[in-house]
C-alpha cells in the first residue's frame, strides 16, 4: 500500500486542477479547524474542493503546497488508517521545502476508510496543514468527528444548485437589484421551468432529457447501493430500491410506515416496520430525503405523526416519473422545501384544529413564516384550501408572515402575500447570503 499511496500523492501533485463554474456556498473556515462538507453524491463537493485550490492558486500560493486525494479511487479500496501516514510521508519527500510552510490537504470520501478521523486529528495537530473533508454521510461524519475532533471541525452541508447558481451554470442573467423588467422577468420565469424539470445537480445542466434521466437515475442506484447497503453491511437491496423508489415517484407525502410494509409484502418484497425505519434513517443520512415532522410542541405527537418525505432534488423525482407522478405542483413545493432547508432551516408542515393544512411553518431571525406552495390559485376551490389553511395556522403564531409560493401569481389578497417561485427562490437565497 505504501507504493500505491505514494504513487497516488505523486499523481496528485502533477494534475492540473479543474476549472470550475464557481457556486456561491459559503464554506466555513477557520484556522486550525478542519473545513467538512457534507452532502449527496455528485453535488458538488469536489468541485468547490477544487474552486477552493483554484482561490489558492490565484493568491499566489504554489500549486506544489496543495493536495487532492480522492478515497473512491479503486486503487485504495483496501487502505487501512495505519497505512495513511505514507501520505504525508510521501507530500513532504516530493516538497521538503514545504515542511515549515502552510500546505493544504483536501481529503475527499475519506469516510471509506474506518478510524480516518484518528489519522486527521493527528496531522491536524502535528504539521502545518489546512485540512478539507468531504463526504455523502451527515450522521457517520458528525458522529465520528463528534467523538475525535472535540470541536476542531466546521461542517458546511453542499446542496444541489440553488436558482441563482442554476441561472449562472446555464448563462441567464440575474441582476442584482431586486426590480426586474419585463425581460428578466420572461427569462427568470423560463429558467424556473428548466430548473423545476430538471433540477440542480451540477453534471446534467444542458444535456439532452435522455441524458439526464439516466445520469439520476444512476446517482438514485449509487446512493442506495453504496451509502446504505454497503456502507451498513445490509442485504435487502430490494427493499431499499423499492423505498427510495417510492419517495422520488410521491414527493411531499406522508409516509406510512405501516402501510408501506403492508404494500411491500404484497409485492413480494419482504421487509419489517424496523427495517424500514432503518432504511428512511440511512436515506436521510446519506441527503437523498428529508422528513418534515407535524408542527406540535408535544415531542411524543411530533414523533408518531407519520412524517412527509421530500426528495433531495425535483430532478431526481422527474428522472423516475411514471407520467402520473409528474405533478408540477408537487415538483414547485418540492423546490421550496430544498430552498429553505438551505438556508439550514428545519420546516414543519401543519395541521390545524380544524384539519386544514399548510405546507410549511418555520422560523429565523425574522420571525415566524407560513408558506403554501401550488401551482395556481386562479380556481376558487384550489384558492379557498390554500387560504383557509393559512388563516386557521394563524392563531398559532399571530405574527408570522403568510405567503403563497405559485408559478406565476403576484400580489397580495386578504394578509396574504403571493409570489412566482422564481422570485421567491432569488429572495430566500438573498436571505441565506445576509445570514
Amino acid at each position: 500500500m505504501k507504493q500505491v499511496l505514494e504513487r497516488l500523492v505523486n499523481e496528485a501533485l502533477s494534475r492540473r486542477i479543474p476549472e470550475v463554474v464557481p457556486r456561491d456556498v459559503r464554506v466555513r473556515r477557520l484556522s486550525g479547524k478542519v473545513s467538512v462538507l457534507t452532502g449527496m453524491r455528485r453535488t458538488g463537493k469536489t468541485s468547490l474542493c477544487f474552486q477552493k485550490m483554484r482561490e489558492l492558486l490565484a493568491s499566489g500560493i504554489p500549486r506544489e503546497r496543495l493536495l487532492y486525494i480522492n478515497f473512491e479511487d479503486d486503487r485504495l479500496a483496501e487502505v487501512r488508517v495505519g497505512d495513511l501516514q505514507w501520505i504525508v510521508e510521501a507530500f513532504y519527500v516530493a516538497n521538503p521545502a514545504f515542511k515549515d510552510e502552510t500546505c493544504w490537504f483536501f481529503f475527499d470520501e475519506i469516510q471509506r476508510v474506518a478510524q480516518w478521523e484518528l489519522f486527521v486529528r493527528r496531522i491536524l495537530d502535528t504539521e502545518r496543514v489546512e485540512i478539507t473533508l468531504t463526504g455523502s454521510s451527515a450522521k457517520l461524519l458528525s458522529r465520528e468527528i463528534g467523538t475525535a475532533m472535540r470541536g476542531r471541525s466546521l461542517t458546511t452541508e453542499v446542496f444541489p444548485l440553488s436558482f441563482r447558481e442554476y441561472c449562472r451554470f446555464n448563462s441567464v442573467a440575474v441582476p442584482d437589484h431586486p426590480v426586474y423588467g419585463d425581460r428578466h422577468r420572461y427569462s427568470l420565469a423560463r429558467a424556473a421551468e428548466g430548473y423545476l424539470r430538471t433540477g440542480g445537480f451540477p453534471e446534467v445542466q444542458g444535456r439532452e432529457e435522455d441524458i439526464w434521466r439516466t445520469v439520476l437515475q444512476e446517482y438514485t442506484d449509487v446512493v442506495i447501493l453504496r451509502d446504505v447497503i454497503e456502507r451498513y453491511g445490509l442485504t435487502n437491496y430490494a427493499a431499499a430500491k423499492a423505498l427510495g423508489r417510492h419517495i422520488l415517484q410521491n414527493p411531499g407525502q406522508l409516509l406510512s410506515v405501516t402501510r408501506m410494509a403492508a404494500s411491500f409484502a404484497q409485492a413480494g418484497i419482504t421487509c419489517g416496520k424496523n427495517t424500514l425505519f432503518e432504511l428512511l434513517d440511512h436515506l436521510h443520512d446519506a441527503y437523498f430525503c428529508f422528513p418534515v415532522e407535524v408542527h406540535d410542541r408535544s415531542l411524543r405527537r411530533r414523533q408518531v405523526n407519520p412524517k412527509k418525505v421530500y426528495a433531495a432534488d425535483t430532478g431526481l423525482c422527474r428522472a423516475f416519473s411514471t407520467g402520473q407522478t409528474g405533478d408540477a405542483g408537487a415538483a414547485l413545493e418540492g423546490l421550496v422545501f430544498s430552498a429553505l432547508r438551505a438556508r439550514g432551516l428545519q420546516p414543519d408542515y401543519v395541521v390545524t384544529a380544524r384539519k386544514t393544512e399548510v405546507d410549511f411553518v418555520y422560523t429565523d431571525r425574522y420571525g415566524w413564516h407560513f408558506v403554501q406552495a401550488c401551482w395556481s390559485v386562479s380556481e376558487e376551490a384550489t384558492a379557498a384550501r390554500e387560504f383557509r389553511g393559512l388563516a386557521d395556522a394563524l392563531p398559532l403564531h399571530p405574527r408570522a408572515t403568510r405567503t403563497i409560493v405559485t408559478w406565476n401569481d403576484e400580489g397580495e389578497r386578504d394578509g396574504v402575500r403571493l409570489v412566482p417561485l422564481w422570485r421567491w427562490l432569488l429572495e430566500q437565497e438573498k436571505k441565506n447570503e445576509n445570514k
